[in-house]
């Protein structure tokens, strides 16, 4: 062998490559990759705001997790990056082997030889007393009959008779790995890669803003002909929308619809338990290439198909209800209730402001400053379980129907925000009826909640107007004189009385502006240990005393006490006491009423554009096709070689299958047998 010879010829860049990308390892390397991304992608909720997954993971992994796109997983250009590869290995793949298997399914190989049917391990040779076109006869028919396809070819001493069932099976190869180029095909198309192609040029930014649509700008708006999105919008009873919001991590996109949808009407049961049994929606669709509005319901997993755009009932909400509020200041009860209206300027009255609506945002003037007020949220319905004890003879429901309520947060100028939960009517708990709300200083948190007393009127205008009086610092001094005159004997000594007045009127001060841990520090950083429990004792009785004082002071003035108190008067004072210790970390600079309401509810719609949809189903049902071939359909073939010697007829019967089965082992051996039989088989045959 000369060197030439022994040197192997140098393949091209091009033939190396081709094999690369068609290897069967990479395939699998690049769907190992892609499966493992889905279950993330599946596992940890996408395309949520980036403030939950601050507060869910910290702000060092959020930072890792931003940076591999793990927030919008389909989306991120890697995982683009591997489909689109996938698409072009298993293309590769595709076209590497779709010739060879196409020839091998049209093949019957009639020029094999004899000595490679006696290598297979399904095989028998036999002699016959009849002619061998006799005996190809019957093999012709008996194959035919089982469902072989036949062919024939004359050798030179002898003649081979080939069968083949089952080629199909070859097929499933190629379609399986046709459905993968389909399905990324689709997977592509509705991944949004227009908007990723538009991202990547910077012709399209995303909007972080919290702005109106109207002043959204122009690079954050997707025109309608845009081929695939997926987004929602919320839309109230009575209104219309022709665009929707998609979530892009941090921000958002506006997609503009070819058509406008107005919500006619929104409907919804609930289940004893509170939980939401059905809700639908009448939409119009208003389209200028319509006569007139076509009119649909939708409801959940009942959606509208209009134009390619599949239109869900994904969510609701509420939709801009009108509140009538009364806000009260907790620093100056003294003030009164004040109606809360939104004005067009500083200086319109307040009584000419309209009523403000949910999800709108209002300017505070309170004795802390200026805050704002955002209306988040309005419920129409809070039923949860019912803790009550049973009462004989009454019917106990498990459920129980706490009315309607408002979330809201409050805003400082300094950007500080804590979220709170007001509902309207007061709330019966272990037999006495409170006005509560909830607050919390972050989503993650459960609220907290304050339990403001009910007068006898039915209102929280008892609980202000004490309360009031406890933060009237001269009141309470000249209470704690005639305290001290009456109960210590100090009228005698002016000096002490005015300075024993005064340490109580600010333990008082201290108590109802600050709250009573504060006094407990006070106490455990300046009094001894052994000292503590007495003296705080002293101090919780004393507030007790004055604020007592002027509890029944009140009820004097207004003519609501006799002789004794009642015991719900007792229990309004000590509720009142327990809500004055819980008002300095509800932290609000007034409380806020709802006197009454307009309800409006608005309808969550989900639309999408997927055009991709019906080749990805396609891809699917290939897919499915080509296991069900590959697993279900045995591709056998079968060989008759007949040659005639020393007067009698020499027959090599032999077969393959594509999979060695039990049923193909028994079916050859039918086969074995019955061609014997046929074909006359001599007794000396082997």
């Amino acid at each position: 062998m000369t060197e030439q010879q022994r040197i192997k010829p140098r393949r091209s860049l091009g033939a190396v490559l081709l094999e690369f990308l068609g290897s069967m390892n990479l395939a699998i390397t690049l769907l190992m990759v892609i499966a493992v991304a889905s279950v993330i992608g599946t596992v940890l909720q996408q395309n949520e705001p980036y403030n939950n997954y601050v507060m869910k993971f910290g702000p060092f992994w959020f930072e890792v997790y931003r940076s591999l796109s793990l927030y919008d997983v389909y989306g991120a250009t890697w995982f683009m990056l591997l489909l689109g590869f996938l698409l072009v290995s298993t293309s590769v793949c595709v076209y590497r082997n779709a010739p060879a298997i196409m020839r091998d399914m049209r093949q019957f190989r009639l020029d094999v030889q004899s000595k490679s049917l006696r290598a297979f391990h399904h095989q028998d040779e036999w002699q016959s007393g009849q002619d061998k076109d006799q005996v190809l006869q019957h093999a012709r028919q008996r194959l035919e009959k089982l469902g072989y396809r036949t062919r024939t070819k004359q050798h030179a001493d002898h003649i081979t008779l080939a069968g083949m069932k089952g080629s199909v099976s070859r097929l499933g190869y190629l379609l399986s790995h046709v459905a993968i180029v389909v399905i990324c095909i689709g997977g592509l198309i509705d991944g949004n890669i227009m908007v990723r192609i538009g991202e990547w040029r910077g012709d399209i930014v995303a909007e972080t803003r919290d702005i109106p649509v109207s002043q959204v700008p122009s690079q954050s708006i997707l025109p309608p002909e845009n081929p695939a999105f997926r987004g929602s919008v919320n839309i109230p009873e009575g209104a219309r929308a022709n665009f929707i919001f998609l979530s892009m991590r941090d921000g958002y996109l506006v997609q503009n619809l070819p058509f406008t949808i107005e919500l006619e009407e929104f409907r919804i049961e609930h289940y004893p338990s509170g939980q939401p049994k059905s809700y639908e929606s009448t939409l119009l669709i208003h389209d200028p290439e319509l006569d007139e509005p076509q009119r649909r319901v939708i409801a959940v997993n009942h959606p509208l198909i209009y134009k390619g755009h599949a239109i869900y009932q994904a969510s609701f909400s509420d939709g801009g209800s009108i509140l009538d509020l009364t806000g009260w200041s907790l620093d100056r009860p003294e003030l009164g209730p004040q109606p809360i209206r939104a004005r067009e300027h500083p200086d319109q009255p307040l009584l000419e402001g309209r009523m403000p609506e949910v999800g709108s945002q209002l300017q505070l003037n309170t004795p802390r400053g200026p805050y704002t007020l955002e209306l988040s949220d309005f419920q129409l319905f809070n039923i949860f379980p019912n803790e009550d004890e049973p009462v004989e003879g009454v019917r106990h429901s498990p459920y129980r129907n706490y009315g309607p309520s408002m979330t809201f947060k409050l805003r400082s100028a300094a950007g500080d925000a804590r979220e709170y939960i007001n509902y309207q009517a007061p709330i019966r708990l272990d037999g006495r009826y409170y006005f509560l709300s909830g607050m919390r200083s972050n989503p993650n948190e459960d609220y907290r909640y304050l339990h403001i007393p009910v007068d006898q009127n039915g209102s929280i205008e008892g609980f202000m107007k004490f309360l009031a009086l406890a933060r009237d610092r001269e009141l309470v001094q000249a209470v704690a004189k005639r305290h001290a005159e009456i109960e210590m004997g100090l009228d005698n000594d002016p000096e002490m009385l005015e300075q024993f007045s005064r340490s109580v009127a600010n333990l008082v001060r201290v108590f109802v502006e600050e709250g009573v841990d504060v006094i407990v520090e006070q106490t455990e950083r300046t009094v001894p240990e052994g000292e503590r429990a007495n003296l705080l004792s002293t101090y919780i009785g004393m507030i007790q005393s004055i604020l007592g004082t002027l509890y029944l002071d009140m009820l004097s003035q207004e003519g609501l006490v006799g002789d004794e108190i009642s015991e719900q008067q007792a229990n309004f004072f000590d509720d009142t006491m327990q809500a004055m210790t819980l008002i300095p970390a509800y932290d609000a600079p007034l409380y806020l009423v709802l006197n009454s309401f307009e309800h409006v509810e608005a309808s969550g719609l989900q639309i999408t554009k997927a055009p991709g949809e019906n080749i990805v189903y396609l891809g699917s049902l290939m897919l499915m096709l080509g296991i069900l071939f590959m697993f279900y359909i045995h591709h056998r073939r079968l060989w008759v070689m007949v040659r005639e010697e020393g007067g009698k007829t020499q027959i090599l019967f032999a077969a393959s299958g594509h999979r060695q089965r039990n049923d193909f082992d028994r079916e050859f051996a039918f086969l074995k047998d019955d061609l014997r039989q046929r074909t006359d088989a001599q007794p000396d045959s082997k």
